[in-house]
């Protein structure tokens, strides 16, 4: 299940504490300085588009998250996902961006989903195959090095 995200929620994960009730994967879903990262990018994403970002949870377990990467752009979402390293391996990323894939295939405003992942991370890239994503490219980038971009019509 994947829940669209608030202010609170990050400032609760800040603390170390699970949002609204649920419980926190046996793993951290990123650093503190990734998820305060993550929080500024909502912020600012959500001062024009939302939802900003979801919490993928998993029998009331917050195992993941999943962001717009920056303000849209002529309809255009640039998604970037991650799972606790705990929880991985069971499904969960697949099941978010399917639903995030149907979420956005309802939305008027969004024509497309754009995501990228590293040239070694086949199990990432098969999360977008199945969900109806292709790729269309090809770049390189100076933190994460080679990275294939991917692209799904809503």
């Amino acid at each position: 299940m994947i829940l669209a995200t608030t202010a609170q929620d990050y400032e609760a994960l800040l603390r170390g504490t699970a949002p609204r009730g649920l419980r926190l994967a046996d793993t951290p879903i990123a650093p503190p300085e990734v998820l305060q990262m993550l929080a500024d990018v909502a912020a600012t994403v959500r001062a024009t588009f939302e939802p900003a970002s979801w919490l993928i949870v998993e029998d009331d377990v917050v195992v993941g998250m999943c962001s717009v990467t920056r303000p849209p752009e002529g309809g255009v979402i640039d998604i970037g996902y991650g799972i606790a390293p705990g929880s991985q391996g069971r499904g969960s990323a697949g099941r978010a961006i399917a639903a995030i894939v149907a979420w956005a295939r309802a939305e008027p405003a969004v024509h497309a989903i754009t995501a990228e992942t590293g040239i070694d991370n086949i199990a990432s890239q098969k999360v977008l195959l199945r969900a109806g994503f292709a790729t269309v490219g090809q770049r390189v980038d100076d933190e994460d090095g080679a990275l294939l971009c991917w692209r799904c019509a809503t």
